[in-house]
């Protein structure tokens, strides 16, 4: 699995870091456009996955929202370690176990959800997993795969009951 030595950088501006072209090079000949990311910044760390953004520029940078900073610690003019690894994962982010489970529980809905684009389907991997209770994400998981097998295509209502 193609990894990063760790580097130091520093957020570029409010939600983004530009990523020095030395540690990512073989990420670029490899045609990577999605890593892992591990962040650490004193005691704390975190690990999430992001979208390699190239830029006319010629620089390389990936978005650090605010929840992220919020969760490292970390303010404008601080500094900070990053490494990157290849993403290995299936959609580009970690699916939570309880849209796994529904899903591989629901066959019709799995086969939609698979011929969905990446992106869209880690946009509803993403608004599964922001709930923090395990019978939600549950909840939610289910009026996704049917609402999937009703047809709905608008993003904003595949976790809206219809039924």
């Amino acid at each position: 699995m193609l990894n990063s030595q760790p580097f130091e950088v520093s957020l570029a501006d409010k939600q983004s870091v530009i990523l020095p072209k030395e540690f990512i090079t073989e990420f670029i000949k490899n045609n990577h456009k999605r890593i892992k990311v591990k962040a650490t910044f004193e005691d704390k760390s975190l690990e999430f996955y992001a979208q390699l953004k190239y830029e006319k520029t010629e620089l390389f940078r990936i978005y650090f929202s605010k929840g992220k900073q919020k969760d490292l610690g970390i303010f404008i003019n601080d500094y900070f370690m990053l490494q990157i690894f290849e993403d290995t994962s299936k959609y580009g982010v970690e699916m939570c176990e309880e849209l796994e489970a529904v899903l591989l529980s629901d066959y019709d809905a799995f086969l939609i959800f698979e011929g969905l684009t990446p992106g869209k389907q880690r946009s509803i991997i993403y608004a599964i997993a922001r709930y923090k209770s395990s019978q939600t994400r549950v909840d939610k998981s289910l009026i996704l795969t049917e609402n999937l097998k009703r047809g709905i295509t608008d993003q904003k209502l595949w976790l809206k009951k219809h039924f």
